[in-house]
């Protein structure tokens, strides 16, 4: 018995003494001791934590070659693969980890709407709840930095932009007819309903080379992933009526939503400007389909719009009105993939189709377009590490246009073929916490010009403090000249634009401060040697431009209980010489001040949101025959303040009110001249006032849900 238990102890000594310390100091990239930080040999449970100067000490009795693991939080973790008995006195030195939430973010020329980003400028909820937008998220959108107040037009402007210099994507794929049609003095809305998106990219320059064709901005529409549960959703509205239905399976979903508008009864209430002989009607309808795949997720979308009307406009020149009618017919499908492939590889591919038919009749004259596009896209990304990632596509854009043009005198046809392939590449570099940069590359083949245009484009990132930041952005942009001049024309090149911007954004526990200055150079615009684009007008690629100014942009939704705020301002400076201007000037779509102030508050004891949105412009430039003066004069400045209510009935039923220019400012948006001089020689003209100083809105939105507590207060 005494001679076992003497071995037992001299096996145990033995295993003691055959341990071996593990030990070493974990320190950060400015060699700063890290407390805290957990040590440990992999498939074992020998390990310890670092203390006030990152040291640290284990003994363990595994041997050989294994892995020293070293992990904490807003640090990468790190493995070391060596011999136990060399792991002493070790210096680990641990580098940040560039995906934390306080990491810095590429912000230049981009505004974010989505409860996923890291930083939002706008939440979803924010498209449809801003009191002037009508639960249009392009109404939405006007009251931010960058952009400019067209009431009569109601599409983007950006930055001393065209609003055709604007594109809209869906899912990543191209949209190509993104606005309902409408007539003047009378603002387009969006054609697709807010309520099956979750996620909006605003870019007003310096966007990825991802997107091209171009010039000015691009506007990214993401569709929800995955929606929450099955629902009904009813409007009774005093223009119209919508319905909507969510059904969920074990791995997909169907949503669909529809809207039916007409404005007459409205009109019979409140009269316009306008002689309407058939007034506004619309029918629109849009479904998503969701299949969770293995690796990824599929999605279909389908949107249908037809829209008919007729009226008789106020002309000067035209005694009786000019007589106006359209009919127009849109389909627009998208099919789109994203999924992870081995590797740290993924892929995100899609296609879309439109086809778009529009008749419209001018006193005397019809007009028949027809349009057939296609968007095809492949994007492959590879994540190398955190630190770097790479991702490159290719893409194909198809459009076949046709125009029948016939009148009592003329008998025409025109059209064009405008196919575009393009391939992009990128990289994001994420040296640390406070240093990201993005390079990119973009190839366009236009068949149409026999021509490849290569844009570069890069943006810079520095984290200047732990709530500040500071980014640059540089690229060059092109864009093919539009349908109304390429279906006259094919002998000319695309246009181009260099964007230079530098940005600063600062966000602190639920306030943004965003300032941001830029410069933009217009290279290769069209122009043309009558007073508007026709067959027999000559076309060339002479045109240039400039546009520069600074944006400013404050939010604060914690300041004041229930209150939430933003406040946006612009100024602009720009010129430019296009389509049949004499010399540089000011277009009359720029306006050089635009100011918008958005608050909402919630009144908890009448269970409602109120709302306002107040729109300040300046005025915009027009030409006055009298004076010979190209584009020197202004209109006077537009004011507009619209409210909102939502009261809650119950949890599920909502009754809302709205008025936009509630006030009732009479603004104007130009002026029309007579053709001909009256015998003193002077050009009488007419104020262009919109269709009616304010619009009235009355809606009732049931909701009908699973859970019973849902409602339609985040889509209003």
């Amino acid at each position: 018995m005494k001679h076992s238990i003497t071995i037992l102890i001299l096996l145990l000594a033995i295993i003691g003494n055959s341990q071996t310390l593990v030990s070493g100091k974990i320190v950060d990239h400015k060699n700063q001791p890290i407390l805290g930080a957990n040590v440990y040999l992999d498939g074992t449970y020998d390990g310890a934590t670092s203390d006030d100067n990152g040291k640290f000490s284990f003994k363990t009795a595994e041997t050989g070659e294994k892995t020293l693991v070293i992990s904490i939080l807003s640090f990468e973790t790190k493995t070391i693969v060596m011999e136990v008995s060399k792991m002493n006195n070790l210096t680990i030195k641990l580098r940040e980890n560039v995906e934390s939430l306080d990491a810095v973010v590429i912000s230049a020329g981009t505004f974010e709407a989505n409860d996923n980003s890291k930083v939002s400028v706008l939440k979803p909820l924010d498209v449809v709840t801003t009191a002037s937008a009508l639960g249009d998220f392009l109404g939405a959108l006007q009251t931010l930095p960058g952009t400019s107040t067209i009431s009569e037009d109601g599409r983007l402007f950006v930055r001393g932009g065209s609003a055709d210099e604007t594109q809209i994507f869906i899912d990543g794929i191209r949209v190509f007819t993104p606005y309902t049609p409408t007539t003047n003095n009378a603002p387009t809305r969006g054609r697709y309903s807010p309520f099956l998106f979750d996620g909006i990219t605003f870019s007003t320059g310096g966007y990825s080379s991802e997107y091209g064709q171009a010039l000015s901005s691009v506007l990214l529409l993401n569709t929800i992933d995955e929606p929450d549960q099955e629902k009904t959703e009813v409007g009774i509205m005093t223009v119209g009526v919508s319905l909507g239905n969510t059904q969920k399976w074990e791995k997909s979903s169907l949503s669909f939503n529809a809207n039916y508008i007409n404005l007459t009864p409205y009109l019979e209430v409140f009269e316009d400007r306008n002689d309407w002989k058939k007034p506004y009607e619309t029918l629109q309808g849009e479904t998503v389909f969701r299949q969770r795949l293995e690796n990824g997720k599929l999605k279909f979308y389908a949107a249908f719009d037809t829209t008919n009307f007729e009226l008789t406009q106020e002309d000067i020149n035209l005694e009786d009105g000019l007589d106006f009618k359209l009919k127009n017919n849109n389909f627009y499908l998208n099919t789109s993939y994203k999924g992870v492939l081995n590797n740290n590889w993924s892929i995100a591919t899609g296609l879309s189709y439109t086809l778009a038919e529009t008749q419209t009749g001018i006193e005397t004259s019809d007009i028949n377009d027809t349009e057939n596009s296609v968007h095809a896209k492949l994007k492959l990304k590879k994540r190398f590490s955190s630190r770097f990632k790479l991702s490159f596509g290719a893409e194909q854009f198809l459009t076949d246009f046709d125009e029948d043009f016939e009148d009592e005198n003329i008998n025409a046809s025109y059209g064009f073929n405008n196919n575009i392939t393009a391939g992009f590449a990128e990289a994001d570099l994420i040296f640390s916490k406070k240093l990201a940069l993005k390079l990119g590359l973009r190839a366009d083949y236009s068949s149409i010009f026999s021509k490849t245009n290569v844009a570069p484009r890069a943006a810079l990132a520095y984290k200047s403090s732990k709530n500040g930041q500071f980014s640059l952005a540089y690229g060059n942009f092109y864009q093919n000249p539009n349908s109304s001049i390429l279906k006259f024309e094919q002998n000319l090149k695309a246009q181009k634009t260099s964007h230079y911007i530098l940005n600063y954004q600062y966000v602190n526990n639920g306030k943004i401060f965003r300032a941001e200055a830029y410069r933009k150079n217009y290279d290769n615009l069209v122009k043309f040697d009558t007073e508007f684009g026709n067959f027999d007008s000559n076309y060339d690629n002479s045109g240039d431009g400039y546009a520069q100014g600074v944006d400013v942009f404050w939010r604060d939704n914690t300041g004041v209980k229930n209150l939430d705020y933003w406040l946006s301002y612009s100024y602009l400076d720009t010129e430019r010489n296009y389509n049949n201007f004499q010399k540089s000037a000011q277009p009359n779509f720029a306006t050089t001040h635009n100011l918008s102030v958005v608050g909402k508050y919630w009144v908890e004891d009448w269970k409602s949101q109120i709302g306002l949105a107040y729109t300040f412009s300046s005025g915009r430039p027009f030409t006055n025959p009298n004076t010979n003066k190209f584009l020197s004069e202004r209109t006077k400045s537009f004011n507009s303040l619209s409210v909102n209510w939502a009261y809650l009935l119950d949890q599920q039923k909502i009754l809302y009110f709205s008025v936009n220019n509630v006030l009732g400012f009479k603004n104007i948006n130009g002026y029309q001249y007579a053709d001909a001089a009256d015998m003193n020689g002077n050009f009488s003209r007419r104020a262009l006032t919109p269709a009616a100083d304010q619009f009235f809105f009355v809606g009732f939105f049931w909701t009908i849900s699973e859970d019973g507590k849902d409602n339609q207060l985040d889509n209003l």
